[in-house]
C-alpha cells in the first residue's frame, strides 16, 4: 500500500537550492555553456531511467525532461531570457556536490528529485503551456496528414498562432503569480 509523505522544507534548505539557481546564473554568464548542462540533465533523465532509483525519486527526475525540451524546441521559441532561466535552474544537475552528493547508495538523487519537484511546481504554467503546444502540434500535424496535406507547407503559420497565444497566457499568468517578477526563478518569495 502506497505511503504518502509530506516534507516541509525550511527558509535554509530553500536558500541552498536557490544559491545553486542564483550560481547558475552568474556560471552562465561566465563559464558555463548551455549546451554542458543540457547534457547533465539529459544524462541524469537517462540515470533515472536505467538506474535502480526508488520509483518517487525516478519519477519525480523524469519530469526534468519537459524543461530540457522547452530550451531545446526551437518551434517553441521562448526568449533567451526565458531560456536563461531555465538553464539556470537545470544548472543544480551539474553541480556533482550538491545537497546531498550523487554517490551517496540510496540517497543521494533524493536532493535532485525534491529539486526537481520545486522546479516543476514554481514553473508549472510553463510547463502546462508547453504541454499543450505539443499536444497541438502533434494532432495538427495529424489532422493534416490524414488530409493529405505536407505538415510542412505553411507550418510556421499554424503553429505561430498557437505559441503566440499560449506564451501570451504563459507570460501573463507568469506576472500574475510571480507578482511581476518575470520569469526569474526564486523558491523564496523574500529573495
Amino acid at each position: 500500500m502506497p505511503i504518502e509523505l509530506t516534507i516541509t522544507l525550511s527558509d535554509e534548505d530553500l536558500q541552498r537550492f536557490q544559491d545553486s539557481i542564483d550560481k547558475g546564473e552568474q556560471l552562465l554568464d561566465n563559464s558555463v555553456p548551455t549546451a554542458d548542462i543540457e547534457e547533465a540533465a539529459a544524462e541524469l533523465i537517462g540515470k533515472a531511467q536505467s538506474l535502480q532509483l526508488p520509483e518517487f525519486i525516478a519519477e519525480r527526475l523524469l519530469k526534468l525532461q519537459v524543461l530540457l525540451n522547452m530550451v531545446q524546441d526551437s518551434e517553441w521559441q521562448l526568449t533567451t531570457a526565458e531560456c536563461r532561466s531555465i538553464h539556470s535552474v537545470l544548472y543544480y544537475f551539474i553541480e556533482p556536490n550538491d545537497v546531498i552528493p550523487d554517490d551517496i547508495p540510496g540517497i543521494g538523487y533524493l536532493d535532485d528529485a525534491l529539486y526537481a519537484e520545486l522546479v516543476c511546481q514554481q514553473l508549472s504554467h510553463e510547463i502546462k503551456s508547453y504541454q499543450e503546444f505539443c499536444e497541438f502540434r502533434k494532432a495538427e500535424e495529424s489532422r493534416r496528414k490524414a488530409s493529405g496535406l505536407d505538415t510542412h507547407v505553411g507550418r510556421e503559420d499554424w503553429i505561430a498562432s498557437k505559441r503566440a497565444q499560449l506564451h501570451a497566457r504563459m507570460r501573463e499568468r507568469r506576472t500574475l503569480s510571480k507578482g511581476g517578477r518575470g520569469f526569474r526563478m526564486r523558491l523564496l518569495e523574500s529573495a
